[in-house]
């Protein structure tokens, strides 16, 4: 028993590394480019953005990993169990958005406060985090929002992801675009089994609840976005 117990701790522990250690590389990578003041709260955005998804998966009884970072990729949380249907996989989707925007808003009042133009950059980045993880199409958590309306409107995510590449070209659209065909053959041909028409089935009031929070959300971020890159200093 006691050695299962050491285990037990030993793991755990491994996880508190896992999650630091990821952290504090993507701080010294971003550090190297942007500094370290920024490069830190921008790494806490994310971090409170994962932590949404967490524990919104921990309240609906899932068993859920730490979150793990990577340097221009951002972060994850490991489902080690997959959602029962689609309202349990958009509430735990809708979380992360949800936490990091409140992250970034929180900033953004700090900036005002403390008239800081470091603080500025940091909740702008931070906006605009969260408003592309609401594109319509998965992996994002967008897509997985967007599930519990209809998979359908996954399509709708395939022009803003081409565009987005068109307009500043990144490898990691690539990846997304790798990640995302599976689930665009899926919306293009529809539920195949009754497994997965039992999946995304949900009552009307659910759908437009996600709805409007959906797009309550997308617009908000748009228009702090907006807002926010008038006000940052352009040199």
């Amino acid at each position: 028993m006691k050695a299962l117990f050491l285990l037990l701790k030993a793991v755990k522990f491994g996880k508190v590394l896992t999650t630091s250690g990821t952290m504090l590389l993507s701080i010294a990578v971003y550090a190297w480019i942007f500094g370290w003041k920024y490069a830190v709260g921008f790494v806490l955005l994310i971090f409170v953005h994962e932590m949404g998804h967490y524990i919104a998966a921990r309240r609906r009884g899932l068993d859920v990993g730490a979150p793990t970072f990577i340097p221009f990729v951002g972060a994850w949380i490991q489902l080690k169990q997959l959602p029962h249907d689609a309202e349990t996989e958009a509430y735990v989707g809708m979380a992360g958005p949800l936490a990091g925007s409140l992250g970034a808003l929180a900033v953004y009042f700090a900036a005002r406060y403390f008239d800081s133009p470091l603080l500025l950059a940091i909740a702008y980045s931070g906006f605009f985090l969260n408003l592309f993880n609401l594109i319509p199409l998965s992996p994002f958590d967008g897509g997985r929002i967007t599930a519990v309306i209809s998979p359908k409107l996954w399509l709708l995510g395939v022009p803003v992801l081409v565009g987005l590449f068109f307009y500043r070209p990144s490898p990691l659209l690539i990846l997304m675009a790798i990640l995302a065909a599976p689930h665009v053959m899926q919306a293009l041909r529809g539920p195949q089994t009754a497994d997965q028409h039992a999946y995304y089935t949900t009552d009307a009031e659910t759908r437009v609840s996600y709805a409007a929070l959906y797009i309550g959300l997308a617009a908000f971020l748009a228009i702090m976005c907006s807002e926010l890159h008038e006000q940052l200093p352009h040199r």
